[in-house]
């Protein structure tokens, strides 16, 4: 929010300084619909507004992200490519910043990890919050290497 008022604050003080200097008010109407149209964009493919995470054992792992704009996004991952969720750390300025990833499983080499997809981007959830999520992701998991499968 702290961005998006400030670049909307350098817009129209540019719009208003062109104003000054040629005294024509197109220059301030162009202002206003460019920042609106951006507000607008920004809400329908920026803002996120909700995150959620949906694990079926037998099926797979729906990841869903709601925009501010009533949009949603939905990715789907199958429970056979999955092959662990860990919660990963990164070092961010002076924090560490820990994040919830699916990692992948590489379909030529069944040990390694193809693709690494982090969870909450958005939210950002405290760590405590994922440790609970985790916890719950790996019982599924678990579940579905208990039961066997059918050929």
């Amino acid at each position: 929010l702290r961005s998006l008022s400030a670049a909307t604050s350098a817009a129209w003080l540019a719009a208003y300084g062109l104003f000054v200097l040629t005294e024509n008010s197109m220059v301030l109407s162009a202002a206003i619909i460019i920042t609106l149209v951006g507000l607008i964009i920004y809400l329908h493919f920026v803002k996120i507004d909700q995150e959620s995470l949906l694990v079926i054992g037998s099926l797979g792992i729906q990841v869903t992200s709601s925009y501010a704009s009533g949009k949603e996004s939905t990715t789907f991952i199958e429970m056979s490519q999955v092959k662990d969720v860990v919660i990963n750390e990164a070092i961010h300025m002076q924090k560490v910043i820990y994040y919830l990833c699916i990692l992948l499983q590489d379909p030529g080499d069944p040990q390694g990890v193809s693709e690494v997809v982090p969870l909450f981007q958005s939210s950002k959830p405290r760590l405590d919050c994922l440790i609970e999520v985790y916890k719950s992701c790996q019982e599924i998991l678990e579940q579905r290497k208990t039961v066997p499968q059918s050929s």
